[in-house]
């Protein structure tokens, strides 16, 4: 499909069209022009990118909710999600990677398993909470011992019933176990960090977000070490603002 296509099939969705433009035209992308048709962002962008800002479009809304069970508010799951995707890519322009097209949005989507949770299963994190303390385990391993599944792991699913493409699935089942994920680790590893850096932060860490660790294999693999932190926190909180109200849910 060539842009010419792609933009023949968008235009028709009327809120699709105005996310993709606000977007590339919002200060995150940096273009020194007005782009104002979908071909000209499609040449800009890549086909690729508009694919997965498209997913992201599409999930905001429901990432902007308050997730209960989690102690999340409304619009805090938003916000640590854009924060973990931006995150994640400000690393690797730091750390001199080439994260591929699809980082932003595997970052965006990592705790998507906590809606499902939280709405299927009527979450009662009490007893969550309680082994990952009493224990001193991460609250997503509690979760499995307790619920019989993760959020990770539920994610994953509700990615894969939406036949999301397999590496964003991959991305979301291991972004707290990196290490068990076979092959190239590298948006993995970007995506852990970024989250942990955003709980640390505490930005929409819930109550479970005290509990969890930071791979110490993932920070070696993309030389985190030699990252100034607080100069990427600014950068994504300047930029957490600049994309506020991008995703929009237009009827």
């Amino acid at each position: 499909m060539d842009f010419q296509e792609l933009a023949d099939v968008i235009q028709y969705d009327q809120g699709l069209t105005t996310n993709i433009l606000k977007l590339v035209n919002s200060a995150y992308f940096g273009f020194s022009h007005k782009i104002n048709s979908l071909e000209h962002a499609i040449a800009m962008l890549g086909v690729k990118r508009i694919y997965y800002l498209t997913i992201g479009s599409a999930v905001s809304p429901v990432l902007d909710k308050e997730v209960q069970g989690y102690d999340l508010s409304e619009g805090d799951l938003w916000q640590h999600s854009v924060g973990v995707a931006l995150g994640a890519e400000k690393i690797a322009e730091n750390s001199d990677i080439e994260a591929p097209d699809y980082t932003f949005t595997a970052g965006l989507l990592i705790d998507i398993g906590k809606i499902a949770l939280s709405t299927f299963l009527d979450l009662d994190p009490q007893p969550v909470l309680n082994l990952a303390y009493k224990k001193n385990i991460p609250f997503n391993i509690a979760e499995e011992k307790i619920l019989g599944i993760s959020h990770p792991e539920a994610g994953a699913i509700l990615l894969d019933n939406w036949n999301l493409p397999d590496e964003l699935i991959q991305v979301v089942r291991y972004h707290h176990q990196p290490n068990e994920l076979e092959g190239d680790k590298t948006v993995v590893d970007l995506v852990h960090i970024a989250d942990i850096l955003m709980m640390e932060a505490g930005i929409g860490d819930g109550q479970d977000g005290l509990n969890y660790r930071s791979c110490q294999e993932s920070s070696e693999r993309i030389h985190f070490d030699q990252i100034d932190e607080e100069k990427i926190l600014v950068d994504i909180f300047t930029e957490i603002n600049q994309l506020s109200g991008r995703f929009v849910n237009e009827e």
